[in-house]
């Protein structure tokens, strides 16, 4: 590969949610949670892990690159000629937690990904918060 970090762009969604750090942590390595909020999934919370998600337009597939419970997940996301990495960050806070998500990876020729994230990744956050109010 030939592009350095500084030629690619990343996605970065940053809330602060009202849980404590171990239930987010469920809705992030839960496959029937994931389900709910982001797509149909055979993850495994296991470095070095495959897995697709899966929704109607098409698959991504993915394998686990990190995994410190409830504080750091990290996986590498590969569609449509995509190669990047997703990394969740779970930092404790007074009120509950703060939650960072970073896309990183998306080539100057890759605009129309790098939109397409920015808005999906919105859209996957407001129902990643609905499972959250839900879930136990």
């Amino acid at each position: 590969m030939t592009a350095t970090s500084s030629q690619t762009r990343a996605v970065i969604i940053e809330r602060n949610l009202p849980y404590p750090p171990a239930k987010i942590w469920r809705a992030l390595t839960q496959p029937h949670l994931i389900a709910e909020w982001l797509m149909q999934n055979d993850f495994a919370p296991t470095v070095g892990h495959t897995f697709d998600f899966r929704a109607d337009w098409g698959s991504v597939n993915c394998r686990v690159l990190e995994v410190e419970p409830d504080k750091t997940l990290s996986y590498s996301w590969a569609a449509m000629g995509l190669e990047s990495v997703v990394t969740w960050t779970l930092t404790p806070s007074p009120t509950g937690t703060h939650l960072r998500m970073e896309h990183e990876g998306f080539r100057p020729d890759q605009e129309q990904a790098f939109r397409g994230a920015q808005y999906g990744w919105q859209q996957f956050l407001a129902k990643l918060e609905q499972t959250l109010a839900r879930a136990d």
